[in-house]
C-alpha cells in the first residue's frame, strides 16, 4: 500500500486574495494548471520540499499553481488535487519559499488553494466536497480555519457548508 503523505502547510490567515505582507495590498490572483515549465525553479535546492515534478507525473493528478495576476511567472503557492468521482483529493500543498515563516511576503496561499479545491468540487457537481491527510498536530487548526472536520484517521473533510464559505471569500460569487 502507498504510504499517503499529510498536509503539513499552516493556514496563516483567510483572505479575499493574497495580502502582501510589507504594504497590505491585496492582490488578485489566478490558479492555472502546472506545465513542466512552470517547475523549472521549483525544486529543492530554491527550498522547496516537495518533489512537484514526480506528482505532476503521476496518473490522475493534476498540480495548479498560483499566481498573482499580472505575474504568471512567480508561483506563490502548489496544490496537487485528484478528482475521486464525489470529492476533490488534496495529495500535497505548498507556499513557495517566500511565503513562508516571519519574514514572508504573502499571507493566504493555503487558504486561496483550499478555496479553489473546493470551488472546483463544486463545479465538478460535488457540493465542494473536499478531503486531505491532514498531520495530527494541524487536525484543530484546519478545524478552526477551514472548517474542516475529521472524519476517521488523520482524514480531514471540507463539507459544502464550509466549502462555500471558503469559495465566497477568495472567489466572490
Amino acid at each position: 500500500m502507498v504510504k499517503q503523505k499529510t498536509i503539513d502547510v499552516w493556514i496563516d490567515k483567510l483572505t479575499n486574495s493574497i495580502v502582501n505582507t510589507i504594504s497590505g495590498d491585496s492582490l488578485p490572483t489566478h490558479i492555472i494548471e502546472v506545465t513542466l515549465q512552470d517547475l523549472k525553479l521549483v525544486t529543492k535546492s530554491r527550498g522547496w520540499n516537495f518533489n512537484w515534478k514526480g506528482e505532476l507525473k503521476k496518473e490522475g493528478t493534476k498540480v495548479y499553481k498560483l499566481t498573482v495576476v499580472k505575474n504568471n511567472e512567480i508561483i506563490q503557492g502548489l496544490i496537487s488535487l485528484e478528482d475521486k468521482g464525489d470529492h476533490i483529493f488534496v495529495n500535497l500543498i505548498e507556499n513557495a519559499p517566500f511565503n513562508i515563516g516571519r519574514q514572508k511576503l504573502y499571507e493566504g496561499i493555503p487558504g486561496n488553494l483550499f478555496a479553489f479545491a473546493c470551488k472546483l468540487s463544486w463545479d465538478n457537481g460535488n457540493q465542494g466536497f473536499v478531503s486531505f491527510i491532514s498531520k495530527t498536530k494541524l487536525m484543530e487548526h484546519y478545524h478552526k480555519t477551514l472548517g474542516a472536520v475529521n472524519v476517521f484517521d488523520q482524514r480531514m473533510v471540507i463539507e459544502p457548508k464550509e466549502a462555500l464559505k471558503l469559495i465566497k471569500k477568495y472567489f466572490l460569487i
